[in-house]
């Protein structure tokens, strides 16, 4: 009996490729758009009130503590304890995130973790 590898269908591909293009693309704008674009940047810092300048501020304390990497690692690692979408999408999401932003090293761990993954059997249908 040969056992299923852990794949994703058709439907689900494409949810993944809404979640890794929204996540990258958001991350993009963020980054080129308000913390490399220094006119948005330095208003932020001093003390402009508004959406994207709380998301700049959150975005930056994040990178700090390299949040994105570690959700990624934390869900990428479950994944393949236990493979689940909902654990490749949030893992998809924060290292396309976290790859933008810069924590590259935790989050391109997590990538190739979630590649591993896909060598996975599949979890037993109940």
């Amino acid at each position: 009996m040969q056992t299923r590898l852990f794949l994703p269908t058709a439907r689900q591909t494409n949810w993944l490729l809404i979640v890794g293009f929204l996540s990258v693309g958001y991350a993009i704008y963020l980054r080129y758009l308000a913390i490399e674009y220094a006119p948005v940047a330095l208003a932020c810092q001093g003390g402009m009130q508004s959406a994207l300048c709380t998301t700049f501020r959150t975005v930056i304390v994040f990178f700090n503590y390299s949040v994105f990497g570690w959700v990624a690692l934390v869900a990428a690692l479950l994944n393949l304890v236990r493979p689940s979408m909902v654990l490749v999408t949030v893992a998809l999401a924060a290292a396309g995130f976290g790859l933008v932003m810069h924590n590259a090293g935790l989050c391109a761990l997590a990538a190739a973790l979630l590649v591993l993954s896909l060598a996975r059997p599949a979890p037993a249908e109940e």
